[in-house]
């Protein structure tokens, strides 16, 4: 992967280039015009308006700009490696293949693999000797993602968004963030106020200067976030952390910070007990003992194991004790835990219509994404039988929980609904106004973006849940493609990554797999096993929409696996996506142009599910998810009950969608069209007025 830089930051998250403004009269239009031409192979149009520009550049400035993001783009959709299939004619040569011919050839190449562990020698990979055939040329008409002209404004407006983001940050996010602080002047651009707590640590430990975020800092787990991003660690507190040595200016830093956060302080540090008697022994506070007494005096609580009733064992003794009057009295005294404990509260007490009475008076202190989760969970409440999380940390797994809550009063969680919904849209109100608002049926199926924290790095950003239309054709093809870790690691061998495709039937009952040892079943097919890549290495297997169904299942599951144990992190780079192919033997076996997703493999996991397929309803699903293989043998087979579990819980997921929330922003600042010709403001996937595709938009401009 390779390093950041503002050209890979604004395409990446803007999909915007910056160019300088034409000098004299030397201009290249049909140099312009041959360089967007060449780009369309990758699936990228240029704006008229940049266009124009680059028009009116001399050829050498139209040059350099191309070879500059040229790489850039290639690696968006996948496109700067070479992808060499084990079946160069795929997926015709494995559809007319013998059944003799597939296995010699698969024991052979496994005879290789075996030869090259005994010798130590990675390099050692035997593959058939075949001739790549002549292919007809791509006809496939393709819709282009279409690159404008930016500024350094519009640039710079990057790191204010991701800043005020309202909502955890990928780490893709976190790297940009820590760019700007390295190579760009952002004391003007940290806004006002962040309110993410992670971002705000992140933002502590890069800055040059985090004096000026002294004052956002306001408890206890803010100081303890901050001293973990300083040592490198889970800002998200998921995972404990390794301190470092601080300097100690940085142990003056940390200490004031606390001294200063309040009178819940020692109440917060009970709550991460063991870290916080861990980061005391990097602090020393004894040894400012008269500069910081209050958070010295906090630290000997710890210590010495001083019995102190927290909030939240005094709100359980008024719940435990029927105390409806006593719980009402101390929630309110902190409107965001009410929000979390809203439901909890009226399953314990009689008095329904107090608590949620009592909840709508402080409920414009709680913040918008608990609000609107609260509101969409209050909208949806009765009758759900199983729920899905996914806990939180880095990594990106799902967890469920099958025993349904109790029901509630209809009118009781209606009157909770429309509360909170009214909340929110007055909240909207004080935003600048969109004037006419066109707002497109499809965002029903866009998931809101709450936390990026596990996200991957991806062609587009789609938060896990968010399904679509697939374009026209019958034929998905999946790929992914990766390289043997370098000599010297940890993990120093051979790297077998395996795609493989499960399928299922209605009831998520397994139907089959087309696999490594499975490569055809109808009219779907696999382009064979690698198991070692030391120049890199890919895969591909193609799903017939119209022969799953004729199968007798209905979802196709895409995996990526790591056969030989790595996890994916430890690779120097792995990727997949998907594609879609009306003539799947026309064109390239990759063909950049009609990649639709793309997808970076990092994370710590040995399985990986990317996207989930309903050939019935023909929609994609974004899953993004890990899994914990517990077989030796990590193969699709071995795996299937979890592919299961985690397809049911993408496919069933029920979480606000993006049409919710822009159609509260419309009611309060505009005026409902139904044709986006009159509108103002357009909120659709194509053609928009915001990028949809970009969280930090959504994050910090409608979940503010």
């Amino acid at each position: 992967m390779k390093a950041l830089c503002q050209t890979s930051i604004y395409l990446e998250k803007s999909l915007r280039v910056i160019l300088p403004e034409a000098e004299g009269n030397n201009v290249s239009p049909e140099f312009a015009a041959t360089a967007a031409d060449n780009l369309k192979s990758l699936g990228f149009g240029l704006s008229a308006t940049l266009l124009e520009r680059l028009a009116c550049l001399r050829e050498e400035q139209v040059a350099e700009w191309y070879d500059r993001i040229l790489p850039i783009l290639k690696e968006m959709v996948g496109a700067h490696h070479k992808f060499k299939p084990f079946y160069p004619n795929f997926p015709k040569q494995v559809k007319e293949a013998s059944e003799a011919e597939l296995y010699f050839n698969a024991i052979t190449h496994y005879f290789g693999f075996l030869l090259s562990d005994a010798l130590d020698d990675p390099n050692l990979v035997v593959l058939p000797s075949y001739e790549k055939e002549a292919r007809p040329l791509l006809k496939e008409f393709q819709q282009l993602r279409w690159i404008e002209l930016g500024s350094e404004e519009n640039f710079d407006s990057i790191f204010t968004r991701l800043a005020s983001s309202n909502g955890s940050l990928s780490a893709r996010d976190q790297e940009i963030l820590a760019w700007f602080a390295e190579h760009r002047d952002v004391d003007n651009l940290v806004p006002d106020k962040i309110p993410q707590k992670e971002t705000l640590a992140l933002l502590v430990s890069i800055l040059p200067d985090p004096s000026c975020l002294q004052s956002a800092i306001k408890t206890a787990t803010d100081v303890l976030r901050i001293a973990v991003a300083m040592s490198q660690g889970d800002i998200s507190l998921a995972q404990t952390t390794k301190f470092c040595n601080f300097s100690k200016a940085e142990r003056r830093f940390l200490l004031s910070a606390l001294e200063n956060v309040g009178e819940t302080r020692t109440e917060d540090m009970l709550r991460w007990k063991g870290r916080w008697l861990r980061l005391g022994e990097r602090l020393h506070p004894g040894d400012f003992k008269h500069r910081y007494p209050k958070a010295l005096e906090s630290f000997d609580v710890l210590r010495n194991k001083e019995p102190v009733k927290t909030f939240n064992r005094r709100v359980e003794d008024a719940v435990s004790k029927g105390d409806a009057a006593g719980s009402i009295r101390l929630l309110k005294q902190r409107p965001g835990d009410f929000a979390r404990r809203l439901d909890h509260a009226l399953r314990s007490h009689r008095d329904q219509g107090a608590i949620v009475d009592a909840f709508l008076q402080v409920a414009n202190k709680v913040s918008t994404p608990v609000l609107l989760q609260l509101w969409h969970h209050f909208e949806n409440r009765n009758g759900v039988r199983s729920r899905a999380f996914f806990p939180k940390g880095n990594a990106a797994k799902v967890q469920f929980d099958d025993s349904p809550l109790p029901d509630l009063p209809e009118e009781l969680t209606a009157q909770v609904a429309s509360g909170t919904r009214q909340v929110l849209v007055e909240r909207f109100k004080e935003l600048p106004q969109l004037g006419k608002v066109f707002l497109a049926k499809e965002l029903e199926d866009l998931i809101v973006p709450f936390s990026q924290r596990s996200a991957s790095r991806t062609l587009r950003s789609i938060a896990r849940g968010s399904k679509f239309k697939l374009p026209e054709g019958e034929t998905l093809r999946f790929f992914c493609w990766w390289k043997n870790i370098p000599k010297g690691s940890e993990w120093d061998r051979r790297v077998d990554i395996d795609l493989s495709v499960s399928l299922f039937k209605s009831n998520w009952e397994l139907h089959g797999d087309i696999s490594y040892y499975n490569l055809r079943q109808g009219d779907c097919y696999h382009s064979g096993d690698i198991t070692s890549a030391p120049q890199g290495a890919c895969e591909f297997v193609d799903i017939n929409l119209q022969s799953v169904l004729t199968m007798g299942a209905r979802y196709a599951v895409m995996s990526v696996l790591s056969f030989t144990g790595q996890p994916f992190l430890a690779l120097p780079e792995c990727f997949g996506g998907w594609m879609m192919r009306a003539e799947p033997n026309s064109g390239e076996v990759f063909e950049a142009r009609t990649v639709q997703d793309k997808i970076d493999i990092t994370a710590a996991s040995k399985a990986c599910v990317p996207v989930i397929v309903d050939a019935e309803t023909r929609q994609i699903y974004w899953a993004d998810l890990g899994l914990k293989s517990l077989s030796q043998i990590n193969n699709a087979s071995k795996n299937s009950v979890g592919f299961s579990q985690i397809g049911k819980a993408i496919v069933g997921i029920r979480k606000p969608a993006l049409y919710d929330l822009l159609s509260m922003h419309a009611e309060a600042r505009g005026e409902v069209v139904e044709q986006a010709e009159e509108a103002d403001t357009r909120f659709q996937l194509r053609d928009s007025n915001t990028n949809l595709f970009d969280p930090s938009i959504i994050l910090s401009e409608f979940l503010a």
